[in-house]
Formats: C-alpha cells, sequence, structure tokens
C-alpha cells in the first residue's frame, strides 16, 4: 500500500483556550506573511465538534480540528511525500509538530495554546485505498511501530485502531510517557537523517 493522503493530529492540552474564533486573523496573518504558500481560511468554528478553523494550501490543510470535541491541530497532507511508509508517516509527523510549535510560540496567542506530545491520531484520508478494516491496520501496522519508535525514541506506545466503518481509517498512538514538543521534532529529525 503507497500511502498518499497522510493526516495527522496532535491534541490540545487545554480543549477551550483560546477561543477558536483566535485562530481566524491568525491564519489570516499567516497567509499575508508568505508568498502564495497559503490560500484561504474556511471558519468552521459554528461546528459543534466538527472541522473548526482551516488553513487551506495546496500541498497540506492545517486546522484547529475540534472532532470528537478533542481539540488538536489537524495536518491533512494533500500531495504525495516521497519514501518509504515509515518515512512518510514520520514526516508528516515533523511537519505537524512544527505547526504545534509555531502556534504555541506565536505571540499573539501569548502562550495560550499548548500541544500534548504523548498521544497522535493518524488517518489515513482515502476510503478506496485504505478501507477502514481489520486488513488495512495489519498492512499498516509495521509501518505505524517503524514510525512511531522513531516519534517516540524507543519509548514504548500502543496503537488503537478505531474500527468504526463509518469512519475513515484511523490509528490512535499512545506514549507511555509525556513527551515535549521540542523533543519529538528532535526525534525525527534525527530518524529522517539516518533514512
Amino acid at each position: 500500500m503507497e500511502l498518499g493522503k497522510i493526516n495527522v493530529k496532535f491534541f490540545a492540552a487545554d480543549p477551550h483556550s483560546p477561543p477558536l474564533t483566535d485562530f481566524i486573523d491568525l491564519f489570516h496573518g499567516w497567509i499575508q506573511a508568505t508568498d502564495g504558500i497559503y490560500h484561504d481560511v474556511a471558519d468552521y468554528s459554528h461546528m459543534q465538534a466538527g472541522p473548526g478553523i482551516v488553513l487551506v494550501a495546496n500541498d497540506a490543510n492545517v486546522s484547529i480540528d475540534e472532532t470528537d470535541n478533542r481539540r488538536g491541530l489537524l495536518y491533512s497532507r494533500k500531495q504525495p511525500l516521497e519514501g518509504t511508509n515509515p518515512g512518510k508517516i514520520l514526516r508528516a509527523f515533523g511537519l505537524a509538530l512544527e505547526f504545534c510549535k509555531k502556534l504555541e510560540t506565536d505571540p499573539s496567542l501569548a502562550k495560550k495554546i499548548r500541544f500534548r506530545g504523548d498521544e497522535a491520531l493518524f488517518i489515513v484520508n482515502d476510503r478506496l485505498l485504505a478501507p477502514n478494516n481489520e486488513a488495512t491496520f495489519l498492512a499498516l501496522k509495521s509501518d505505524l511501530e517503524t514510525a512511531a519508535g522513531s516519534l517516540y525514541g524507543g519509548a514504548s506506545f500502543t496503537l488503537n485502531h478505531n474500527s468504526d466503518p463509518r469512519q475513515r481509517f484511523s490509528v490512535t498512538i499512545r506514549a507511555s510517557e509525556s513527551f515535549d514538543l521540542d523533543t519529538l521534532i528532535a526525534n525525527v529529525g534525527a530518524a529522517t537523517q539516518n533514512r
């Protein structure tokens, strides 16, 4: 299975701060500060447990997602990444973590958001390629274990496949200990240099 549309979500430590609408102006500022990388901001703040605030770009969308009433940064890859599946998954983790760090350090948020490093959600946004069933989980389990092992620097973790057939294929990865973003970013960097 050649992975393409990889989504990764890291969860916010506080699910209610800052207000969701604070990210609208922030994302518009990112659009103005770049040369065509980002294109638009979609506001779904009126939806309960919805997609939140979405920053639209060619390669990937970035959103403050509130699906299942769990706020987090969702990195939604639209263009393929190069390399092996474990390398692609790890690269998606790294890109998502960079956005998490950018938000945590953004002066306009005044340190009002912090992301947990001990849990990540992996989604394949392609129901044809990756139907949400046990066969897909078994096909991707080794790739996920390799990527998560690098992400968590060898610490133990669990994989929990959400087998609800109405949902896209997704796996929650939980580490046995807490991690800060800097450590995770360093782990990803070290692992991708060695590939």
